[in-house]
């Protein structure tokens, strides 16, 4: 069977899967938590009364966020590969990717051990998937821009995501700046960390519509 024979599978489940196994876990895990008693419960997105790392460490809410997480961190591997391919191009945001889905699965495997180096693991992991990620999207939004690979409305609507995690990283800063009471200023931080995970892998979402409509698709060959 040649290349051009071969059935054509659409990518856009793969990016949209990412999004739904992240808002699920983080949301299924936070409720077992909040059942075990293990944390108050709240809306995070406006109360602040939890962390993500906090609300997903304890029990089966650990355990359930594990289960999904890593999958969807290989499957952010997988994506980033993809995308490359789609745009014939772009080995930095290849790199940068997949860094932030080894990142994101470090996280998800070290989440709820304890210990200095486990710590040290998971403010890494945390880090490097959000600053990597971030970097990797404006890379193809850049490139899918520059060779009209999405429509401009696509393209579009993932900036206003990038700005809005943007502004939240700035948000963040300046309240470390001025405000002096430690539960206020954590306070602030678990909101814009909800938020900013809730961008971030929505963006992702967004990419699917995006593959969706341009009938991005791959040809799997089989040798018989």
């Amino acid at each position: 069977m040649s290349a051009h024979d071969a059935p054509r599978h659409p990518l856009w489940p793969l990016p949209l899967l990412i999004t739904l196994l992240f808002v699920v876990a983080a949301h299924a895990a936070y409720l077992l938590s909040i059942h075990g008693g293990h944390v108050p419960a709240c809306i995070p997105y406006l109360d602040g009364c939890v962390s993500i790392s906090r609300a997903v460490r304890y029990g089966w809410g650990n355990h359930l966020f594990q289960l999904l997480v890593i999958p969807c961190a290989v499957l952010h591997a997988l994506v980033w590969w993809l995308a490359m391919r789609w745009l014939r191009g772009g080995r930095a945001m290849l790199v940068l990717g997949v860094l932030s889905a080894i990142a994101l699965a470090v996280y998800a495997t070290f989440l709820g051990i304890e210990g200095e180096a486990y710590r040290f693991l998971r403010r890494y992991g945390v880090v490097v998937y959000f600053g990597f990620g971030y970097l990797a999207q404006l890379a193809l939004m850049r490139r899918a821009s520059l060779t009209k690979a999405l429509a401009a409305g696509v393209v579009a609507s993932m900036s206003w995501i990038s700005i809005a995690m943007l502004g939240l990283g700035v948000a963040n800063v300046v309240v470390g700046l001025v405000v002096d009471e430690p539960s206020a200023k954590d306070r602030w931080e678990n909101v814009f960390e909800w938020w900013l995970g809730l961008l971030m892998v929505g963006w992702y979402a967004v990419l699917a519509s995006g593959w969706r409509r341009r009938h991005v698709a791959i040809a799997l060959q089989t040798d018989a």
